[in-house]
């Protein structure tokens, strides 16, 4: 989630707390700058940090370059301590390590490799080319899970896929009668709009639209940006009154439908009210979820939170798609049928999806379950 601006602080001569402090700082670029991963760099001169940067909003300065600007003339014969292997190609911005080579930067320490084809060694190798001593590999583990939306882009081609779920302690969520607001509290619905700010998607069906007529926007003073509205509308049932339909001048918004719906009268009055139409391949009512992370991908997003309904969520997980879930847990037992993922086949205990790398923490009266899933 996007964390509080941090501002840059001396510590201890140490190179891995050198890369800690530029992790910490690319903290600052979180959520900001997508498709461009958030990086963080410090310029240490004398074992001491002289300047800092992160990622600036995509087409702006990289980390690197950030910290070389503050550090000016002072770089010469410094140390570059970088997250992410800095670009060798023309992009949106010149390549960084044509920066780092003229700013007299003596050496260079790299926390991974760039697995983007036009880097993926390249940068590091630029840097030897020109005499600079270079070291790669630290705090790595940190790093790629700091970055574990950029690399999902890049290695699976597709966004990362988070998966939210609010529920009560017997998995629940919704009441008999299906009322289901608001199962958690008031600390657990902010954070979700902590993660909704982060994310370049929010994507639900229109199950959920229907039943819960959703914004699906950011409610927080002061967002430092607003998501994609993604909805999965294989038939276009959408109302023209819905609130995501009154509230297209304001927010980007796909609606994803099946291939032919595209030339309905309605989708002419949703073209008409601003929103972005995406045919692609359905089987009945189900839209091929590839090919609609396929066209978010081909836009540039990389990190989708999905927000739905048990229906769409266990399509999302039949065909593992789903890389991290953030499960509330209200302290309430709600009984009946209205069981998260009811219609996700998993025969036998030898089918369950385990959850790995589990985080516990409290949202108020609230737990939150943070994992990965692994699919057997």
């Amino acid at each position: 989630m996007n964390q509080p601006r941090k501002t840059l602080k001396n510590i201890p001569t140490d190179p891995a707390n050198f890369m800690k402090e530029a992790i910490r700082l690319a903290e600052n670029a979180r959520g900001t700058c997508s498709p461009n991963p958030f990086v963080g760099a410090v310029i240490v001169k004398n074992g001491k940090i002289i300047a800092g940067g992160w990622t600036q909003k995509y087409g702006q300065d990289h980390a690197e370059i950030q910290a070389l600007k503050k550090a000016g003339k002072s770089a010469r014969d410094a140390d570059l301590y970088v997250t992410l292997e800095p670009c060798a190609h023309y992009g949106k911005t010149p390549p960084c390590t044509d920066a780092i080579i003229k700013s007299g930067i003596k050496r260079v320490f790299i926390g991974i490799q760039d697995p983007n084809p036009l880097v993926n060694g390249k940068g590091r190798q630029k840097l030897l080319e020109a005499g600079i001593e270079v070291t790669s590999g630290i705090m790595q583990e940190e790093i790629n899970r700091q970055l574990e939306y950029y690399l999902c882009r890049i290695q699976k081609g597709r966004p990362f896929i988070l998966w939210k779920a609010a529920l009560s302690l017997d998995g629940k969520y919704a009441a008999q009668d299906g009322s289901s607001r608001w199962i958690t509290g008031e600390s657990s619905r902010k954070m979700v709009h902590k993660l909704r700010e982060e994310a370049d998607v929010i994507l639900t069906g229109i199950g959920t639209v229907l039943k819960d007529d959703p914004m699906l926007n950011v409610r927080l003073p002061k967002p430092i940006k607003q998501p994609l509205r993604a909805i999965l509308d294989p038939y276009l049932e959408i109302p023209l009154n819905s609130q995501i339909v009154h509230f297209l001048p304001e927010y980007k918004t796909a609606i994803f439908c099946a291939r032919g719906k595209e030339n309905s009268p309605h989708a002419e009055a949703l073209l008409s009210l601003g929103a972005n139409l995406y045919p692609v391949t359905a089987k009945g009512r189900t839209l091929c979820l590839k090919e609609v992370l396929g066209i978010l991908h081909q836009q540039g997003f990389y990190l989708v939170l999905l927000e739905c309904g048990s229906q769409l969520a266990s399509s999302f997980f039949s065909e593992r798609l789903v890389d991290k879930s953030y499960i509330f847990y209200a302290p309430k037992i709600l009984g009946g049928n209205k069981a998260i993922l009811r219609e996700l086949d998993l025969p036998d205990l030898n089918s369950a999806i385990h959850l790995k790398d589990i985080t516990l923490k409290k949202t108020g009266e609230d737990w939150l379950v943070i994992g990965y899933p692994v699919y057997s």
